[in-house]
């Protein structure tokens, strides 16, 4: 239970660091974009947009209905590459960095 709040927390602690960042999209992208069926939909959306319509809208429905949360993460060393030109993106890696070590079990806290 304790990991649940730590990663809903996570959760809003990314998303608010994307909207400081200026990494927030106004608007959802298309179906067909969604449908992707390439990892992180890299084919048809930027990392970000991965991050805010894809990543963060599944792990909070794993974690509102208590699912079965993933046994590894290494999203941060992707955020790192893909976010390299935005400005303000170190504290979006951070954020995921803090959720790979919370899913991995690694995390002091």
């Amino acid at each position: 239970m304790k990991q649940l709040h730590q990663l809903a927390d996570l959760m809003l602690a990314i998303e608010q660091s994307m909207r400081a960042a200026d990494l927030w999209h106004a608007n959802a992208p298309s179906p067909a974009a969604m449908a992707s069926r390439t990892p992180f939909c890299a084919d048809t959306l930027d990392f970000s947009e991965w991050l805010q319509f894809v990543f963060i809208p599944r792990m909070r429905e794993i974690i509102e209905h208590n699912g079965e949360l993933p046994g590894a993460s290494a999203i941060a060393p992707l955020a790192e590459e893909a976010l390299a030109e935005q400005p303000g993106k170190q504290a979006v890696v951070d954020r995921l960095r803090e959720f790979d070590r919370a899913i991995s079990g690694t995390d002091p806290a």
